[in-house]
């Protein structure tokens, strides 16, 4: 049936919604008015979803994913449960996701199995139906490397900005006028000194291994002012800053167009301060968070303070994924693979970081993790486990609280939320 021709309340009924979300809004809509409260959030959840062959030396054939492309589920506001809601499956893993800034596109970063020398992953645009949340995918377009592990839509929402993790490259792809992506305005290849497979300043006694052989683009995103843009290389143990032409949508090295972390350290995720002064770079091999001192005016980073992401007196190994500032800017929040936990950190006056606690994940191998759209709830996507677990949060405290609701998810890469009554 196509939506144009039917009444609201019948549209409801083919949501297929959990009954308590579709008996409120049903009510709301044969009164005439909505009950914002009443519209469903709903989470779409990347997975992993193909083998990635011969990506490392080492791994001559992984088995294939547990995921089948995008999962969606709609989202209890007051329990933070979530039930499942729909799926778009596709053939390879879209492992990252980010949304437009008006909810009504989705970009999804997709890893692939193929590791040819003209082989790269792809970036698909899939439009969002305002009422149901559902997919339609409008096209795909290469990221120009091998493994986009990250993606991020520029603050102009005129450019997607992706990073090939085994490609050590970042490309910019121009949005058009319908959401769907153009081929890319501009191509960046990394390039410089592998680190050490040993990082300084990896937990005692720990047996990671380093990711340190060759270049891995893995995250790109503006700065909050969307003059600069920056990425970090894994295996250079660099962050690059770039100078962005939002017009044409091309990357200028900055001066200085880098800075560098301790080598084989391995820095993998970032996230800056809501005041927009600080940047907190996590260190996937070292398993530390380093301050750093942002001026916004030149694009340049000045490290200030490193803090290991693990309790005090942690032995052993660890991999560190994500990290995440609290909306309120009080609390940082890093995720520990193999330690598995979700580490919490007070943010100072002065922005300096102390360890406030940490919380098991309640699975393994804490991919990454996000905040629901109130920052109520943290929703733990938990790789190797499976499935995706559900904190509460306390807001003053920073302190976690499991709420006894596990998602079965395959191979869970990120989590994403849309509150429908913002899609327009």
């Amino acid at each position: 049936m196509n939506s144009t021709h039917c009444s609201y309340p019948v549209l409801l009924r083919t949501m297929r919604l959990p009954t308590v979300v579709l008996t409120l809004l049903m009510a709301s809509a044969s009164s005439g008015r909505a009950d914002e409260t009443a519209r469903p959030l709903v989470a779409y959840v990347g997975t992993y979803t193909s083998p990635l062959k011969n990506m490392r030396p080492t791994q001559v054939d992984l088995p294939p994913g547990n995921g089948r492309g995008i999962h969606l589920f709609t989202v209890d506001r007051v329990s933070g449960a979530m039930e499942p809601y729909g799926l778009y499956e596709m053939g390879t893993s879209p492992s990252a996701l980010a949304f437009s800034a008006d909810g009504t596109r989705l970009y999804s970063a997709n890893e692939t199995e193929r590791t040819g020398p003209n082989e790269a992953g792809s970036v698909s645009a899939f439009a969002v139906d305002p009422l149901t949340g559902k997919l339609k995918l409008l096209n795909s377009v290469s990221s120009l490397g091998k493994g986009p592990a990250h993606l991020s839509v520029h603050p102009s929402g005129r450019f997607v900005l992706v990073a090939n993790y085994f490609g050590g490259s970042v490309a910019v792809l121009p949005i058009r006028r319908d959401g769907s992506l153009g081929a890319a305005t501009d191509f960046q290849q990394d390039a410089g000194q592998v680190g050490p497979t040993k990082a300084p300043h990896a937990p005692p006694g720990s047996f990671a291994f380093s990711g340190h052989d060759q270049p891995h683009a893995h995250m790109i995103e503006s700065d909050p002012t969307g003059k600069f843009v920056l990425h970090v290389d894994l295996g250079l143990d660099k962050i690059f800053v770039w100078k962005f032409d939002a017009e044409l949508g091309k990357l200028t090295a900055n001066e200085p167009a880098s800075v560098a972390l301790p080598p084989g350290d391995g820095p993998r995720h970032f996230h800056f301060h809501p005041r927009g002064r600080w940047l907190y770079s996590l260190q996937e091999e070292g398993s530390t968070i380093v301050l750093f001192d942002y001026d916004a005016a030149a694009g340049r980073l000045t490290a200030r303070q490193t803090i290991s992401s693990l309790p005090p007196g942690y032995a052993g190994s660890n991999f560190c994924s994500g990290i995440l500032v609290s909306e309120d800017g009080r609390f940082v929040y890093v995720g520990n693979r193999l330690h598995d936990s979700i580490g919490i950190f007070a943010v100072g006056e002065d922005g300096q970081l102390s360890f406030v606690a940490d919380e098991w994940t309640r699975g393994n191998y804490p991919r990454s993790f996000s905040f629901d759209p109130t920052g109520n709830f943290l929703y733990s996507c938990n790789q190797r486990a499976d499935n995706i677990a559900v904190f509460r949060v306390d807001r003053a405290a920073g302190k976690l609280q499991f709420t006894g609701h596990y998602t079965p998810v395959g191979n869970p890469s990120q989590i994403v939320f849309l509150d429908l009554q913002g899609a327009k």
